[in-house]
């Protein structure tokens, strides 16, 4: 069975604030890592009031000191909002300070609007330069050489592992070309999965840190004790989908008993096909999908996303997958 891990998106549910959201996401790394899981990966969105992970290294900083064995890392780093060499310091540091717990998932969308990307002082045309950017950054992140006029310090010879990030062919092709393990965010854009995939395990160039591909699928998993009070909590994600699609993000939304009433028709379409890849149920029935996922994808690693707005129901719902992902794996051996 392939490892699982984390992918927290630091939302600030209705009725609290981005403390509480920091705070949830130390608790809930702790957790993972008494419950086995491989990672805890954090991503960076802009001028979002209902996710609080905009300064993404500060947070994998504030998770890392808080656990002791865990990877802590970025899910990801949206690279045309940076120049390479401040995140090569950034994850120097961090790997630094915690030596063999960090990664880097790299992203090439800016993740966020034009409004904000002219306040982070950057373009739309960063993206175009990403393949170098990234480049770039791994020879920061490298050995020094003799002739080398700038250095990342801390981040000269750390060798924090890249990842490329991806929701269509572009990253799966230029993860295979540079060698790196390629994670496809299926978790919110499902359509090219199975053919981004493909590509990049046919196109695939070992490289100095990877010797063969290493994919890893991003799914939304809601687990409960029942598939009635699974399907309530994912309600919360429901209307978070749909109120992105009404341009009226906020905080994440308490679950409701009736979702037909929140949405039209056109956005339950919408919404439904953008969480398609989606797990939601009792241990039974989170069993059954874990396992056609794996069968369907190959996937060398499970990247979990979960958007509930009870912390507790949060944690639970975690505990849940990691016992049935436990279960499977004693099975697979016998």
């Amino acid at each position: 069975m392939p490892p699982l891990s984390i992918l927290d998106l630091a939302f600030v549910p209705e009725g609290s604030g981005p403390a509480d959201a920091l705070r949830n996401s130390l608790d809930l790394a702790r957790h993972a890592e008494r419950l086995g899981y491989r990672r805890f990966w954090l991503a960076e969105h802009h001028n979002m009031i209902g996710i609080a992970s905009a300064a993404t290294s500060v947070v994998i900083g504030h998770v890392a000191a808080g656990t002791k064995t865990i990877r802590v890392g970025a899910g990801g780093i949206m690279l045309p909002n940076h120049a390479p060499l401040v995140i090569a310091e950034q994850f120097g540091t961090l790997e630094t300070l915690h030596p063999g717990r960090i990664d880097l998932g790299l992203g090439r969308a800016p993740g966020t609007d034009r409004a904000t990307m002219r306040a982070l002082r950057r373009s739309f045309e960063g993206a175009d330069t990403f393949p170098q950017d990234v480049l770039e950054l791994q020879a920061l992140l490298g050995p020094a050489r003799p002739d080398q006029a700038i250095r990342a310090v801390p981040g000269t010879g750390t060798h924090v592992p890249l990842w490329i990030l991806g929701s269509s062919l572009y990253g799966a092709q230029l993860a295979a070309m540079l060698g790196l393990p390629y994670a496809f965010a299926s978790h919110f854009a499902p359509d090219a999965l199975l053919p981004a995939l493909a590509t990049y395990r046919s196109q695939f160039q070992p490289s100095a840190q990877l010797d063969k591909p290493h994919a890893m699928v991003g799914v939304n998993v809601i687990a409960a004790e029942t598939d009635e009070a699974a399907r309530r909590l994912f309600t919360s994600p429901q209307q978070n989908f749909t109120n992105i699609i009404r341009g009226t993000r906020g905080l994440l939304r308490p679950p409701i008993d009736d979702i037909e009433a929140y949405w039209s028709p056109a956005e339950k379409r919408h919404v439904s096909q953008m969480l398609s890849r989606s797990l939601v149920g009792s241990p039974e029935t989170i069993r059954s999908e874990l396992d056609r996922l794996i069968a369907e994808t190959g996937a060398d690693e499970v990247m979990v996303a979960s958007a509930i707005h009870d912390h507790e129901a949060r944690l639970r719902s975690y505990e849940i997958l990691a016992e049935v992902h436990r279960s499977d794996a004693l099975r697979h051996v016998a």
